[in-house]
């Protein structure tokens, strides 16, 4: 019997790896054969062309980055005694599982750059960054009346998730989780736990 087939997710999940790593030009079919061990004559059972491949990365992040943490956080919303849940839980739920681990997180900025250079992922990051945004707006609007205040702290959430990784500044005196726990604090109009009090206290 021959070698098993190398599955399809797999030539997907490599390349979303290297775009993650090195960006979307290093996302070469012999480059991911190798990174796989097989020959590149199995990726053709799958894909036309390397922009094939592309395109099912990107559906495979835009999956993952929205349908999947939107279910996530309905199914924990809807699993809750009253069916409401607690929408600053569910807000930071979100946040996690979009920007706290180490496998979406490096694979959204690496679209973010690669937006810049090419229309259709730049149309394609609009569409994902709407559907946050249409879940932010959601969550603070059941504690915040005001509609530009619900705004404004959708926004603010939003950047501070993924701008945060960019910023080399020091906090003196404070840790940056601590400084992050802080700004969730005033983002979701809640008392400042422990966490974000620091050294110093309240």
């Amino acid at each position: 019997m021959g070698a098993p087939r190398t599955p399809r997710e797999r030539w997907v999940e490599e390349g979303l790896q290297v775009l993650a790593d090195s960006g979307p030009d290093a996302v070469r079919v012999e480059a991911l054969a190798k990174r796989i061990g097989v020959t590149k004559g199995g990726f053709y059972g799958y894909f036309a062309d390397r922009d094939a491949l592309l395109a099912a990365m990107l559906d495979t992040w835009e999956r993952e980055a929205t349908d999947q943490v939107v279910d996530r956080v309905r199914h924990d919303a809807d699993a809750d005694a009253d069916g409401g849940g607690d929408p600053r839980a569910l807000i930071t739920l979100a946040g996690m599982l979009t920007f706290s681990g180490d496998r979406l997180r490096p694979i959204d900025l690496a679209v973010r750059d690669w937006a810049r250079r090419d229309e259709d992922v730049a149309a394609r990051l609009r569409r994902v960054d709407n559907r946050r945004m249409e879940l932010l707006r959601e969550m603070i609007g059941t504690f915040c009346p005001d509609p530009a205040e619900v705004e404004a702290r959708s926004l603010i959430a939003f950047c501070v998730a993924i701008g945060h990784h960019f910023l080399a500044a020091d906090h003196p005196g404070r840790t940056r989780a601590e400084v992050l726990a802080r700004a969730g604090d005033l983002i979701l109009d809640r008392p400042a736990g422990p966490e974000s009090r620091g050294p110093r206290g309240a």
